[in-house]
């Protein structure tokens, strides 16, 4: 009987990749497929078009992650831009592209890893690996290759500092982040510290320094009422240690209520891939973790960014409206915990990031945007200072 019982249970077999996907066979006759050793007619198989210049271009886009990659370049200029530091379009144009390509490999060698989890998510199985639009060693060859030419780029052209972010930026994403999404809900914060690495490689790229030292200590930019007797600062000639950690935590915040509202609402996605997010261990502290965050962007962008020398303290002022209407919408996420809620939260993310940059660049420290714009005239100024 117990050999009846064992020939009778089914057989377990391994999974290999092409278990998460539809057979072809699905479309004929079930009745032929019933037939004993019947051989597939060529109709049964979808034939693939070979990959023209174009379509290969495309899907490099969508191996790198396009909407991604295009984020951390932003946010890497967004630092060239703030720096108080002089810098040269070689070395623009040389972190950007450097940039790029670090991020095309990260993305890359993440969806490598997760062929078969993304296959089983609506928003994901139809990346490029999952519908066979390119093989995993072609994938792979890609990553390798960009993984190597951007570093190579940032060290020769920029700085090795730069480089080093990038290159360690890789590792936390492509590794660590990659790893820990299926073992821990800590994967959220150590993504956090991947996305807010960018505004850093900007400063460095511009020959700033991201530790305090003898030679490079921190200065704080008080407001006037509170430095009167002091003596003025320079902000044009200050490479503050303080203003890299400020974009840093910048960076680092806003991307809980983007993060966290988006994997709530594909929370179902995540629990059919068995992905340990907190979105779908504990909803609530998913909200609250986000609603954390975006209070804390109000000290940081009223108090730190500021008193760093980023910006002059009217950004302090126009920052915080707009950070107020951030916190309403997750504070309403977290009390009542709803769909609508965290789509409102996601949504405010998009135009957070985009606008406050854009405010930070406006009220930049020691900017006179009338001489840049030349509505200023520069010698009537240095005389009227000399009368004075």
């Amino acid at each position: 009987m117990l050999a009846i019982a064992r020939a009778a249970a089914p057989r377990r077999t391994t999974a290999v990749f092409s278990s998460f996907f539809f057979h072809n066979t699905q479309w004929l006759d079930k009745k032929l497929l019933d037939e004993p050793r019947i051989s597939l007619p060529r109709e049964a198989y979808k034939k693939l078009d070979a990959l023209s210049p174009k379509s290969l271009v495309k899907v490099y886009l969508e191996l790198s992650k396009s909407r991604l990659t295009v984020l951390n370049v932003l946010t890497t200029m967004s630092g060239v831009a703030l720096s108080p530091l002089p810098t040269t379009v070689p070395i623009l144009l040389s972190t950007a592209v450097g940039t790029a390509l670090c991020s095309a490999s990260a993305n890359s060698l993440n969806q490598l890893q997760e062929v078969p989890f993304d296959a089983q998510m609506a928003r994901t199985r139809n990346r490029p690996l999952c519908r066979r639009a390119i093989s995993p060693r072609h994938a792979a060859g890609f990553a390798i290759a960009t993984g190597i030419a951007g570093p190579a780029l940032l060290w020769t052209v920029v700085n090795p500092t730069t480089a080093i972010l990038g290159a360690a930026n890789v590792a936390l994403y492509a590794g660590a982040y990659t790893w820990m999404k299926r073992h821990s809900i800590w994967n959220t914060w150590l993504g956090a510290v991947v996305g807010a690495v960018p505004p850093l490689m900007g400063w460095t790229a511009c020959g700033g320094k991201l530790w305090p030292s003898a030679d490079y200590p921190v200065h704080l930019f008080l407001p006037d009422f509170m430095s009167s007797g002091l003596p003025a600062l320079d902000p044009s000639m200050i490479d503050n240690p303080l203003a890299p950690f400020a974009l840093f935590m910048l960076l680092f915040s806003w991307q809980f209520p983007h993060f966290n509202s988006l994997s709530y609402v594909v929370r179902g996605s995540y629990t059919q891939a068995g992905y340990r997010m907190l979105s779908v261990l504990d909803p609530a502290k998913n909200a609250l973790v986000s609603l954390r965050h975006a209070a804390l962007l109000i000290p940081i962008c009223s108090i730190l960014v500021p008193v760093s020398g980023l910006t002059t303290w009217a950004f302090a002022v126009t920052a915080l409206p707009l950070n107020l209407i951030a916190l309403r919408a997750a504070w309403r996420w977290w009390k009542y915990g709803g769909e609508r809620q965290a789509r409102t939260v996601f949504q405010h993310s998009l135009w957070y990031l985009p606008v406050m940059m854009g405010l930070m660049m406006f009220h930049k420290q020691g900017m006179d945007w009338l001489k840049w714009l030349g509505l200023s005239d520069e010698e009537q100024e240095k005389e009227k200072a000399v009368e004075a």
